[in-house]
């Protein structure tokens, strides 16, 4: 295994005593004090990565000769792996699936010079999913202990910098309230910046851990007292739009592209969508569950009382 800059913790490598046992690990990374934190590397490679994969490459095609056959069953299980659609959900005619709006979202914009920003949560990671990027550097998020209301305030500064993209926060309708007054900021300024939010009326990657992995006991995840997203644009002097039906989304999505104004796009989801894979807290990467695995015996059993702990 050959790990480049990676940290080792626990979003990365799951249960510790699971996580990939079998291989020799190459570490390479500019910080000493990351080697053997976590995990126990075989080889360590401290310096510039990117130095450091140039003579990796060099001597690997000078000395490298690669075994087919013996690689055939390796492929084999990629290929196997591939097959399979770990991002798969099931569309709706009737309401928008969060993973359907980011994919509408991505297909009408991708001929701009667009930049997304995010806040935190499952929006998040659909879009991490969904968003076909394509262009290094056009991706702000917050990730590892990410912060709530990052991405309105982080799409102002990007708007700031570049006032000729398109610069698109997607937001979870609980998180862009954390910072949902820096609207007057992007009129005053006259930054179009686009709040795209993912409306399922709960922080749904509270709800979901709760529903999933503690018996749908759920515990302020769910708001009653949502704003009205549209009248609150309009407070502020922006555009509102609010779409609840699949049909009509390419047109809403289309007015908040031409609007040259901030605009708050309040994008009606399922409610009770779920965001996968998903890894159970205190279980290991092959433990992971897909789409099509997240039955409700395998949810019952997919965390023990160690991750309960931890969660």
């Amino acid at each position: 295994m050959l790990c480049i800059g990676a940290r080792f913790d626990d979003r990365i490598t799951g249960r510790l005593d699971a996580f990939s046992p079998n291989s020799r690990k190459i570490h390479i990374d500019i910080d000493p004090s990351s080697i053997n934190k976590n995990v126990r590397v075989d080889v360590p490679i401290i310096g510039d990565a990117g130095r450091i994969l140039e003579d990796l490459v060099r001597l690997w095609r000078a000395t490298a000769k690669a075994d087919k056959a013996a690689l055939k069953p390796w492929w084999t299980q990629i290929d196997i792996w591939r097959a399979r659609d770990s991002l798969a959900y099931r569309p709706n005619e009737d309401v928008i699936m969060p993973q359907y709006a980011i994919q509408r979202l991505y297909e009408l914009t991708r001929d701009r010079d667009v930049y997304v920003t995010t806040e935190v949560g499952q929006h998040q990671m659909w879009a991490a999913q969904h968003f076909g990027f394509e262009a290094p550097n056009h991706w702000m998020t917050s990730g590892g202990l990410g912060t709530m209301g990052y991405g309105l305030p982080a799409a102002l500064g990007v708007q700031i910098a570049h006032p000729d993209a398109l610069v698109i926060d997607i937001a979870g309708d609980a998180s862009v309230q954390m910072t949902i007054q820096e609207m007057s900021a992007a009129v005053q300024h006259n930054a179009p910046i686009k709040i795209f939010i993912l409306n399922n009326q709960y922080m749904g990657m509270v709800r979901q851990w709760q529903q999933l992995l503690h018996g749908n006991r759920l515990s302020h995840s769910y708001t009653e007292a949502m704003p009205d997203f549209v009248k609150l644009a309009e407070a502020y002097g922006c555009h509102g739009i609010m779409c609840d039906k699949p049909a009509a989304l390419d047109d809403a999505i289309r007015e908040m592209i031409e609007v040259n104004k901030p605009v708050i796009f309040d994008c009606r989801v399922a409610a009770l969508a779920n965001c996968f894979p998903m890894i159970p807290s205190g279980k290991a990467h092959n433990e992971m569950l897909l789409p099509d695995e997240a039955s409700d015996e395998a949810v019952a059993n997919a965390i023990d009382e160690k991750g309960r702990q931890l969660v």
